[in-house]
């Protein structure tokens, strides 16, 4: 007897090792993956330097200084009059204060321990901060799911996936830096709550959910996801209380708390994207109030209540959904928002609302954009999915409803691919776990026997436990068979002999796991190529390779600095709504339109201001008292991205509210042409005069690098605008416009006989009006 006793013990104990060793493996593995997610994202600092990327970030710094140099109270209530001139905007009222918040927060905790860093620097870093947490929490939620290996190998994958990269790299200062952490954490304290059937982690749940609505619009996906994984739940019969502790906090105390954020309001409760989770709200109650009638009823007392249940639940059902209609009906868009409905019906924005199927991330992806951000994931998702079904449980039934779902909403908006990132690296990590486990387990079983027995047997036929029976490969006979169902009832077969029966020959599993590694090797070296080549380069420094060497073209910077020093503070300066945010933060000047587009006829009064004559877009500019207009023009170098390409957005967006302005004309054989083919409508339109003043001079032609061809109107003079600065490279073009000429008034003394003549010679002249 001791002797049994004191191996136990020596087994129980080497158990506990292996269990710490494992756990302090893990969480070496997982600081790793951190420091990976953060550095990979540093190419941007390391190749070019710290600097703020794109555009909305430029808006989130400067509302980031705002808060650090006056404090909360002061950021709720901040009136901000150098945007959207003469309108202004209501900043606390109108941001997802989110990323505000926390980097501001970062930035006080950092100076309160003698860490003195710029805000500047702690906006640039946030977001690989963040994504080293966003890896953490896909170890988390991969975890409940399929265990600490496939977490272990989601969180590698998503440290490291394009798609998420071009979001979140040092510099890239947007909401998304942040919000997809949330979303993620989000979703695993759901997964936690419904595998656990805590209160705690249902609270927490709410509370991230909180997080989320502050930090990004997206936090909708979360809201409509939930309540149809609980949906589906229901419908298949997998009802139980910690389905509904996992899903009722989350529904009222997370509306409660969205409803505190200014920018969401009482659209928690009113706008059609929620209404989705209080129907499900509903029926979840009902369900509830079924099994627990049931548990209390006999089997015909339950008949009878169920009748009386169903006829009442449907009249209330039926009475909110006539409140729904009701409210729904008095929307013109029934409750929706525009970007909602573009995600609903992917046509709705380019026949309805021009203003968002003009942002460039508002468009379809292609598919070389799925092998571009998500690679070699896209060939192990489908394995993945096999995974979660073997078995099916409500953790993974709810990864494969977020990856069908997300895949529907990224094919729709490419900007959407940030939300297929994390789910497709789940999936995948889970799909290489399941790979890696089978071929390993398969290694370890056709080890050469030791003495002991501990492994398996040669030849490729394994080795049974001491005590167990040999298998026969020959079918039972009729006896044996009645023995075997009268053995039916004795206890259960060694694990580990069913496990043997799983695994593969040893050749075929040595070549899967090189393969295996051969393949992620691929998705390492594409990943940092991606990162260093093709999502760090900051869209306000431009670089481009050549036979000669590498040229940098700081144009926005040189033009942004010559605003700051040479025009006076209260002067306001127009330009299309892409550079808005630029505009302010970078040359602290008033603008009239920029990148929250809240208010559309006023974009599309710049719109036609630039689709217009120059005398009209004089009038309709000093209108709006704007001094300065800018225009970005990359005919000279062959940037695409310039106000020409553009142009045909300006024509929409100003002819949707100002109907004397049409499409039409600014059309040749359905294309927008600028050289000797060009309609006059679009030869004297403003933008083309402010793009094109001058060009000839370059190289005698005015041959346009971007479009590829001569312009057509090249020897032109402007009447109410002066060229007052022009970058190095002529990407950016600054004109002031013109005072408004002394109207000429007669003499007072004139000879009655020269009266007629006098007023025949007035009226012969040119007016400016």
């Amino acid at each position: 007897m001791p002797e049994p006793l004191s191996s136990t013990a020596a087994s129980g104990g080497g158990g506990r090792l292996r269990n710490a060793f494992g756990g302090v493996l893990c969480a070496f593995t997982l600081l790793l993956i951190g420091v990976i997610a953060f550095s990979i994202r540093l190419f941007s600092v390391i190749k070019y330097e710290s600097v703020i990327h794109e555009f909305d970030p430029y808006f989130n710094y400067r509302v980031t200084q705002f808060l650090s140099k006056n404090g909360i109270y002061e950021f709720w209530n901040w009136f901000d009059d150098r945007t959207w001139y003469p309108l202004g905007r209501v900043i606390g009222g109108t941001v997802y204060p989110g990323l505000t918040l926390t980097a501001g927060t970062m930035w006080w905790l950092l100076n309160s321990l003698n860490i003195p860093l710029s805000v500047e620097t702690v906006c640039v870093f946030t977001a690989p901060i963040f994504s080293a947490n966003a890896s953490w929490a896909t170890y988390l939620l991969t975890k409940e799911a399929k265990g600490s290996g496939a977490g272990l190998m989601a969180a590698a994958i998503l440290a490291m996936v394009p798609s998420y990269i071009s979001r979140s790299v040092a510099g890239s200062y947007d909401n998304e830096a942040v919000a997809i952490f949330a979303l993620i954490f989000t979703f695993y304290l759901y997964v936690k709550t419904l595998n656990t059937g805590s209160l705690f982690y249902a609270t927490l749940n709410a509370l991230s959910y909180f997080y989320m609505v502050c930090s990004w619009g997206g936090y909708t996906f979360i809201i409509n996801l939930i309540p149809m994984h609980v949906l589906l739940c229901i419908v298949t019969g997998r009802y139980s209380s910690r389905l509904y502790i996992a899903y009722a906090p989350l529904v009222v105390l997370g509306t409660l708390l969205a409803a505190l954020v200014p920018v969401v309001g009482f659209n928690a409760v009113m706008t059609s994207e929620h209404f989705a989770s209080f129907l499900v709200f509903i029926i979840l109650h009902v369900v509830a109030l079924v099994y627990y009638i049931k548990g209390l009823l006999t089997p015909r007392l339950f008949k009878v209540a169920m009748t009386f249940v169903v006829t009442v639940g449907l009249a209330v059902c039926f009475a909110v959904a006539a409140i729904l209609i009701a409210l729904v009906a008095s929307s013109p868009t029934k409750g929706w928002s525009g970007r909602s409905l573009s995600l609903l019906d992917p046509t709705y924005a380019s026949k309805y609302i021009p203003i968002i199927a003009s942002v460039s991330e508002h468009q379809p992806p292609t598919w070389p954009s799925y092998f571009m951000d998500i690679n070699v994931l896209a060939f192990l998702i489908p394995a993945g999915i096999i995974s979660c079904f073997l078995p099916l449980s409500d953790a993974s039934s709810f990864l494969v409803l977020y990856l069908v779902t997300s895949v529907y909403f990224s094919g729709v908006m490419v900007r959407l691919m940030l939300v297929l990132a994390p789910a497709a690296c789940i999936l995948s990590g889970i799909a290489l776990s399941e790979a890696f486990g089978v071929l390993t387990r398969s290694m370890k079983f056709q080890r050469p026997i030791s003495d002991d027995g501990s492994s398996t047997a040669h030849d490729g036929s394994f080795d049974t436990p001491a005590n167990s029976e040999p298998v026969s490969k020959e079918k039972p006979s009729k006896k044996n068979r009645k023995k075997n169902k009268g053995s039916e009832g004795s206890p259960p077969v060694n694990p580990r002999t069913e496990e043997k029966l799983l695994v593969l020959p040893c050749g075929p599993s040595a070549v899967g796991i090189m393969l295996l590694i051969i393949l992620s090797g691929f998705y390492v070296v594409h990943c940092v190529w991606a990162a260093a080549e093709a999502y760090s380069a900051p869209s306000i420094v431009l670089t481009s390779r050549s036979h000669d060497g590498l040229h940098v073209f700081d144009d926005f910077r040189e033009a942004y600095g010559w605003l700051r020093h040479n025009t006076d503070v209260d002067d306001k300066v127009a330009s299309w709504w892409d550079y808005g945010y630029q505009t302010t933060a970078m040359a602290n000047r008033t603008v009239i339109v920029d990148n929250n587009t809240w208010n559309n006829t006023h974009i599309a009064t710049v719109g036609t201001a630039m689709a217009s004559p120059e005398k009209a877009a004089w009038e309709i500019l000093n209108s709006l008292d704007v001094k300065y207009v800018f225009v970005v023009f990359g005919g000279l170098i062959g940037y695409s991205s310039d106000d020409i390409n553009k142009f045909l957005w300006m024509v929409r967006i100003g002819g949707g509210v100002f109907p004397h302005i049409k499409e039409a004309d600014y059309l040749r054989d359905g294309n927008y042409r600028v050289d000797a083919h060009g309609t006059p409508t679009m030869l004297n339109s403003l933008m083309y005069k402010l793009c094109y003043y001058r060009f000839v001079e370059t190289d005698g032609k005015g041959f346009d690098r971007v479009r590829r061809y001569e312009i057509g109107k090249k020897h032109f003079k402007l009447t109410h605008f002066e060229e007052v600065f022009t970058t190095h490279h002529w990407m950016v073009r600054i004109y002031k416009l013109k005072p408004q000429k002394n109207r000429v008034r007669g003499k007072l003394k004139l000879k009655s006989s020269s009266k007629t003549s006098s007023r025949h010679k007035t009226s012969g002249k040119k007016r400016p009006w």
